[in-house]
């Protein structure tokens, strides 16, 4: 299947967190806190979307303190979290940010995704995600979750919109910028 069409209407990106922007595991420590690792070239691949002028979103079904601060720290403008029905809260960011769901890109990695991945545009999948998620993916990462598939994602959203070249040459002048003086 051709995902390029469906990668240059996206306006809008939507991330789980567990087993996407992260690899899935829960590490609980000695206190009962829950850790969790995050990709840089994930974090970096959101603020390219940004330069791009994509906004992007967190739906999760856990809480986690941790995922507040990453969030904010990568400036996504909103997090659900505790979303035990994640379609609510896709019809409240469409409902917010005038959307059309083929303007909207999904990445997940299990089950209870596919409720929102079938009403997107451009649904995408980890190379670790499930078999059924999979299935509805218009683009699967080679990456797994966790492990720059948000990166690999956001890279082919924009190149299919004809952004990517120009970030990049954006950031070689400032590199030449930088060393001439």
């Amino acid at each position: 299947m051709n995902s390029v069409p469906y990668a240059a209407r996206v306006k809008f990106i939507i991330f789980d967190v567990d087993g996407v922007l992260t690899g899935g595991h829960i590490i609980f420590g000695q206190e009962g806190e829950a850790l969790k690792a995050f990709h840089c070239q994930d974090g970096m691949g959101i603020s390219l979307a940004h330069k791009a002028g994509l906004k992007t979103a967190i739906i999760t079904g856990r809480n986690s303190e941790i995922v507040r601060r990453r969030g904010t720290e990568l400036n996504i403008g909103d997090i659900h979290q505790g979303a035990a029905d994640k379609v609510t809260a896709l019809q409240e960011l469409i409902k917010k940010h005038a959307l059309t769901p083929e303007q909207i890109a999904y990445v997940g990695d299990d089950i209870n995704d596919l409720p929102v991945m079938v009403q997107i545009g451009f649904p995408c999948a980890v190379a670790n995600a499930v078999a059924e998620v999979k299935a509805v993916a218009r683009y699967i990462s080679g990456r797994a979750g966790g492990d720059g598939a948000v990166r690999d994602i956001i890279e082919h959203i924009l190149k299919a919109q004809g952004k990517w070249d120009g970030i990049i040459a954006e950031y070689l002048n400032k590199d030449r910028f930088s060393l001439e003086q």
